[in-house]
């Protein structure tokens, strides 16, 4: 058993140096100026899919209309893809070009960007496509930063990507406070590395050469598929945290479920079809950006890895009670310091990040998330059927 808990430990500390990498990197941040030092240049085109967002497009609209930067330099189109109400209708009457899709499968927004992607990219010029959701608040600067990036040569860059209702229940809160780790750790130190960020599906602009050479995606999860393409076509993810976006987390824990069972099955797959191909590229190509993306898509995910940690813990203490102190209190205050680490983890980004109060007494609960998480993942890794897309309610629609 001892041998046992040993493999454990190497299994679990391996991916947890990994993660303490990443957070190291993010140590560092130099925030951007907000301002660029010459005038605007490129031409966006703003891209939102929609399905039934009625309760939420015009807002949205309205918002990027105001954007700090020069109307004549963008356009904002909407698809609305198999709507029911008047998604079209008041996305028109708001100012944006619509184009309504009501023929082929609805399996998510990845087919229908594509299909916009196809119409939009052929018949309009543009320098680059910036994609937001149908609830997505959008900070004023955030296509001039767009603009300044891409002036410096980046091709994909991942803006920050927040959660607007944190107050909305313990879930949001939990999910507002995880996305400001992960995008400090995940992202920021990702792009520090020189690797390449992750695609957040949201609020993020790629030039669009790139699209029109690769396209979007299909899938259950497209935007984690399209990040393993763009790795192997040697093209990385800038993380750009001045840039903020911000969209709803789900109010109900039926809506969490059914979205965190899409994003467990969809890059289940995605990792099963391109972990062995990144990886051997990587070696190939000797490139560090799509080694981390094998890696990835190879190692367990924080929940995972603490649920891992804190059962080899269980097991370790157990083993000693009934056996005996055989080389176990040794075995014992490693688990104790691989399972302290994992809980500290997420406090040393709310701290890199100066968050609020509020947002480490979500992290303090966030067990029984990662107990939730675990049992989902088991589901989707034994169990039958497809997980499908469903629309998110959004704030007042409940």
């Amino acid at each position: 058993m001892t041998g046992f808990s040993i493999i454990g430990l190497f299994l679990v500390a391996l991916p947890l140096t990994y993660l303490g990498l990443l957070a190291l990197a993010s140590a560092s941040f130099q925030r951007p100026k907000t301002a660029p030092n010459r005038p605007p240049s490129h031409r966006f085109i703003i891209a939102i899919p929609a399905h039934n967002e009625a309760s939420v497009i015009a807002t949205s609209i309205r918002q990027m209309q105001a954007l700090n930067y020069p109307k004549d330099l963008f356009s904002i189109h909407v698809v609305a893809d198999h709507c029911s109400d008047k998604t079209a209708e008041i996305a028109r009457e708001a100012g944006a070009f619509v184009h309504e899709r009501d023929t082929g499968p609805r399996t998510g927004k990845g087919i229908a960007l594509s299909w916009l992607f196809q119409r939009v990219l052929r018949d309009e010029e543009c320098d680059a496509v910036v994609i937001f959701d149908a609830d997505t608040r959008v900070d004023p600067a955030f296509l001039q930063i767009m603009d300044v990036r891409l002036a410096q040569g980046d091709r994909v860059i991942q803006g920050q990507h927040l959660i607007s209702n944190p107050d909305g229940g313990w879930y949001p809160r939990l999910a507002w406070a995880m996305f400001l780790v992960d995008n400090r750790f995940q992202n920021l130190g990702r792009t520090n590395l020189g690797w390449s960020a992750k695609n957040m599906g949201d609020s993020i602009c790629f030039r669009s050469g790139i699209l029109r050479k690769i396209g979007w995606g299909e899938g259950l999860t497209e935007d984690y598929q399209l990040r393993q393409r763009l790795l192997l076509e040697g093209v990385k993810i800038t993380y750009e945290p001045a840039a903020i976006g911000r969209g709803e987390a789900p109010l109900t824990w039926a809506q969490a479920r059914a979205q965190r069972m899409r994003w467990l099955r969809g890059t289940r797959e995605a990792s099963q079809q391109f972990a062995q191909r990144l990886l051997l590229e990587g070696l190939k190509r000797r490139d560090l950006a799509i080694l981390d993306g094998a890696f990835q898509a190879y190692l367990p995910s924080y929940s995972t890895l603490t649920m891992f940690g804190v059962m080899f813990l269980f097991l370790q203490l157990l083993i000693n009670w009934q056996v005996g102190p055989i080389f176990s209190w040794g075995l014992i205050g490693l688990w104790l310091a691989i399972v302290a680490a994992l809980f500290i983890y997420p406090l040393i980004g709310l701290a890199f990040e100066k968050a609020p109060l509020k947002a480490y007494l979500a992290i303090l609960s966030g067990m029984l998330f990662i107990i939730w998480r675990s049992w989902l993942a088991l589901k989707v890794r034994f169990g039958k059927g497809a997980a499908l897309w469903i629309r998110t309610a959004h704030v007042g629609e409940q």
